[in-house]
């Protein structure tokens, strides 16, 4: 079971954005990378500088990770550390942030709260790392716990500008044989960029069922996937087996 001949287009942020194409290259497939989101850093949140007053920090993305820790020196033993999923794990342990607490199944601010481990932190001081208008549904569940909640914004999505010439090309030669989306904000942004009807003559994967309802909002329909690159690339393979 392979992607030869097909052409998958990636639309993770540029920095996440690699390892998913290189599966797909290595299934055969074609990576064609445009990313939906761009990050843009903010001004350093002051709670990355007293991180040793809070239990638990809880990271809602592997970009949260990467725009967090790139100034900090090492991370203070006395704070234990929460992700929401798999991929934003497997970043703070690249990282060198080690004893993870993150959810077995599931990648979202509900999965984490479902995990046992979190409950032994209630009436504590917990720091969210997330971009600019993240969800509040963790830091309402955590305050409703007698957590003390604050969130440190350590970036902001912003859309891209216009689309490289040769993807419109590749779309309007029939070259783009899937869409892979993982956030609902990056499928506004493509349906914004490219539009609607380009991406009705294309399988749209997602990982989420949030982003699902985001397609429908759109008029589209989605696969879900679920939550990261090896689960993508699985539905992937797997689709495309099916109609071989």
């Amino acid at each position: 079971m392979s992607l030869a001949g097909r052409g998958v287009l990636v639309t993770r942020p540029a920095a996440m954005a690699r390892p998913l194409a290189e599966r797909i290259e290595r299934a055969g497939g074609r990576a064609l990378v445009f990313p939906a989101l761009e990050i843009e850093p903010l001004e350093r949140p002051a709670a990355l500088g007293r991180l040793g007053e809070f239990a638990l920090a809880i990271f809602v993305s592997p970009t949260a990770v990467e725009q967090a820790l790139a100034g900090i020196a090492s991370w203070p033993r006395s704070v234990s550390v929460a992700a929401v999923g798999e991929g934003t794990r497997r970043a703070l342990e690249r990282a060198g942030v080690s004893d993870v607490l993150a959810p077995e199944e599931g990648a979202d601010s509900e999965a984490l709260l479902a995990a046992p481990g979190l409950a032994r932190f209630a009436g504590k001081r917990v720091l969210i790392v997330r971009g600019a208008g993240g969800r509040e549904l963790l830091a309402r569940a955590l305050a409703a716990l007698g957590c003390q909640v604050e969130v440190a914004e350590c970036y902001r999505r912003v859309r891209p500008g216009a689309v490289p010439r040769p993807l419109l090309a590749a779309w309007e030669e029939g070259r783009v044989h899937a869409v892979t989306v993982f956030s609902g904000e990056a499928l506004d942004n493509l349906v914004a960029l490219v539009g609607a009807s380009r991406l009705r003559a294309s399988p749209l994967f997602v990982s989420h069922e949030r982003i699902a309802a985001t397609a429908r909002r759109h008029g589209l329909q989605a696969i879900v996937a679920g939550p990261g690159d090896d689960a993508m690339l699985e539905r992937l393979v797997a689709y495309f087996h099916e109609r071989d």
